[in-house]
């Protein structure tokens, strides 16, 4: 994922324009207008029009956000586990009550479609569900008579403040990805949404409020890079996770873990999809054109690059017919199937490297820059694109492009197709199309990815179960949601304890076993 932490050098310090409503931050309970004087834009990238300003937090707000969760965690830490869960119960049903609001924000901000913005949340209330069943996930362990009349059992406690980096990409999803997680387990949460889209995410937490949240339980901030690195270096933050770009990532996880916190960083992909000759044609094709461009191509789980193996490859003309009856345009707008990338910014970087792809050799199928959007002329709107001749060492194959562009590979049999699935330093997400149970076993096998789809383009797990990117899209060694981020947002506590009855008698022992 593109790097989307704004620094301190592409902003101009500027007050907030008093025409255009500014985002709020959220500190010890209450929406508290920010004294800085370096504000951002909110702009809908289907017109550019201006939406909102966010403030970049002094570091007095931030060091006043982390100090309302130190001292709210004193007592939520010790609030009954029935009692946080049913705060996450009343949420999950304000997030449904307000699902239009929701994503309408979300559309004008990010530019998904309207059903793709309602997936975003929709994904993010699973998460949410699940944080309100935390009394059957943070269970001890005991173990009875581990020697004559002593017992030994585990608790699971809260850490104490937590922090949360999200991306513009999800700005619903992943936030819930987050602070319901850390917060049911009793922790207290600092959440840094993405500076780009921070509408939706605010308009999370007046809901999280209105659940019932204490003050100080959950607070946010916003900001760029100087916020990341507060929250990084806070002596009184100690867990930070992230989910973001590689570059970004790998500088959280450093910085954080230098100073002694834990962390988790979800980070950059290059997500390959392997069809062979047996596959169920319309079916493949449908899930290829789906998985490589909704959501214009800004996902870090997307299908980038198809392998074609075999026979598979006289596909290509199906494939890119598939795309051509993809209709672009704004994502209010009915019927609309990919709508515009983030930002002017993003819009480039991605038509450069079509360009770049043109000029290091590789056949474009589908050019789907300059695409015509009547009314919209201003948006940063670039149409499905498709790539076939792709090889190692080209850019468009080596950098994750981040919108609607689809680069096609070949392979001659599916050893060679997990062979050069496995070269590639990502390992976020893979998926084989096949009917035979046989290959997919050995794919699921032989494959180095820590998600793995069979005839299931994006597999992101529910949470029940943990997301589980692997080698180079991930630093540290708990994924979010699920059972492993228990783990990350509590620390064990062993207890060995035995009772004497009152006429019990027994001799000095001076060794280090239990009798």
């Amino acid at each position: 994922m593109p790097n989307e932490i704004a620094t301190p050098a592409q902003l101009a310090p500027q007050a907030a324009a008093s025409s255009v409503p500014t985002v709020k931050l959220l500190i010890g309970g209450r929406l508290v207008e920010s004294t800085t004087t370096v504000w951002r834009d909110v702009v809908n990238p289907a017109t550019q029009e201006v939406l909102a300003r966010v403030p970049f937090a002094t570091p007095e707000e931030i060091d006043a956000a982390v100090a309302s969760a130190k001292t709210a965690f004193k007592t939520w830490r010790s609030t009954a586990i029935g009692a946080r869960a049913r705060v996450f119960l009343k949420l999950q049903q304000l997030i449904r009550e307000n699902m239009k609001e929701l994503a309408a924000i979300l559309t004008a901000e990010q530019g998904k479609t309207l059903p793709d913005a309602e997936g975003d949340v929709f994904r993010g209330l699973e998460v949410v569900e699940h944080a309100a069943a935390i009394g059957n996930l943070q269970l001890g362990e005991l173990a009875n008579n581990v020697a004559g009349g002593v017992d030994t059992y585990t608790l699971l406690q809260p850490l104490g403040v937590c922090a949360g980096i999200t991306p513009f990409n999800f700005p619903a999803m992943i936030p819930l990805w987050m602070f319901p997680m850390a917060i049911a387990c009793g922790n207290t949460f600092v959440l840094k949404p993405s500076e780009q889209d921070p509408m939706v995410t605010m308009r999370l937490a007046e809901l999280a409020l209105e659940a019932g949240l204490p003050p100080g339980v959950l607070n946010v901030i916003h900001g760029g890079e100087d916020a990341v690195n507060a929250i990084c270096d806070h002596r009184d933050i100690k867990a930070v996770s992230f989910v973001g770009s590689t570059r970004v990532g790998t500088h959280v996880y450093n910085r954080a873990t230098q100073a002694g916190k834990r962390a988790q960083c979800m980070m950059g992909a290059k997500n390959h999809g392997v069809i062979l000759p047996d596959a169920h044609r319309e079916q493949t094709l449908n899930a290829l054109v789906g998985a490589a461009f909704g959501a214009a191509g800004q996902r870090c789980m997307a299908l980038t690059t198809a392998v074609l193996v075999g026979a598979a490859r006289d596909w290509i003309p199906d494939l890119v017919a598939k795309a051509k009856t993809l209709k672009v345009g704004p994502g209010n707008q009915p019927g609309v199937d990919v709508g515009p990338l983030v930002s002017k910014q993003a819009l480039a970087r991605v038509t450069g490297l079509i360009e770049q792809g043109i000029a290091e050799g590789a056949t474009l199928e589908l050019d789907g820059r300059a695409p015509e959007v009547p009314g919209h002329a201003q948006g940063n709107f670039v149409g499905p694109t498709i790539f076939s001749g792709v090889k190692p060492g080209m850019s468009i194959y080596e950098q994750e492009i981040f919108g609607p562009v689809l680069v096609i590979v070949e392979a001659a049999s599916l050893d060679e197709a997990i062979a050069f699935v496995n070269a590639n330093p990502n390992g976020n997400g893979t998926a084989v199309f096949t009917q035979s149970g046989a290959a997919a076993r050995k794919f699921q096998e032989e494959i180095d990815v820590g998600q793995v789809g069979i005839n299931v383009p994006i597999p992101v797990p529910v949470p029940l179960f943990s997301f589980s990117g692997s080698r180079a899209s991930k630093l540290g060694d708990l994924g979010p949601y699920g059972k492993q981020v228990v783990l990350f947002y509590t620390q064990s506590k062993t207890v060995t304890q035995r009772w004497f009855d009152d006429d019990s008698t027994g001799g000095v022992n001076t060794t280090i076993a239990l009798k």
